[in-house]
């Protein structure tokens, strides 16, 4: 079983990372996630200058094999300018199109759950939205009228409900066929095995 450390960008990565649902996926791959998964507390943080302090406690405190930092997209060009901007002595940087959130959207089936309506038939271009995928979750929660100011003003708690509650599936958001991103992370996941 290979041992995997996490370096991330923010609390909904190592949210994510920290579930119940991801580490069984993890397991059944034959992958170990290290503790602690390391919060770089913000893109900023994962840039040359600052990313080798994240790397020595990932190393330190967490003793991996190898080392992933998953990051958002956010306003860069692409995803080949956000690796190079991170740069650091890692075996992976995966990068979720946008943001995180596009990920919770590719899960049609935790959306339902969230928007308490199984007529949702699911987002077509969650990684493409217009603006940034938590303003596309707060028009769907407007269009489906769901109570509030849909998915809040906090990402976190929305993140700790999806995935804790609502048993978000990164599995599920891999296999939307628009959400290129997790199945990516994924696919780069097993092959560090």
């Amino acid at each position: 079983m290979v041992r995997v450390g996490f370096v991330v960008e923010g609390y909904c990565e190592k949210i994510l990372l920290e579930s119940n649902n991801f580490r069984d996926w993890a397991r059944q791959h034959n992958i170990l996630i290290c503790e602690p998964i390391i919060n770089a507390r913000g893109g900023g943080n994962l840039c040359p200058k600052n990313i080798n302090a994240s790397i020595t406690e990932c190393h330190r405190l967490a003793n991996p094999d190898k080392i992933m930092i998953l990051t958002d997209l956010e306003c860069d060009i692409c995803v080949t300018a956000t690796k190079a901007r991170i740069g650091g002595d890692v075996n992976q940087v995966v990068v979720a199109k946008k943001a995180l959130e596009a990920w919770f959207m590719a899960d049609t089936k935790a959306m339902r759950r969230w928007l308490k309506n199984n007529d949702f038939q699911g987002e077509n271009e969650p990684e493409n939205t217009q603006d940034m995928p938590w303003d596309r979750l707060k028009e769907i929660a407007k269009s489906y009228h769901k109570e509030g100011r849909g998915p809040g003003t906090r990402k976190i708690g929305f993140a700790k409900i999806m995935i804790n509650k609502l048993e978000f599936s990164i599995e599920r958001a891999a296999n939307h066929p628009n959400c290129a991103s997790a199945k990516y992370f994924l696919e780069k996941l097993q092959k560090l095995t």
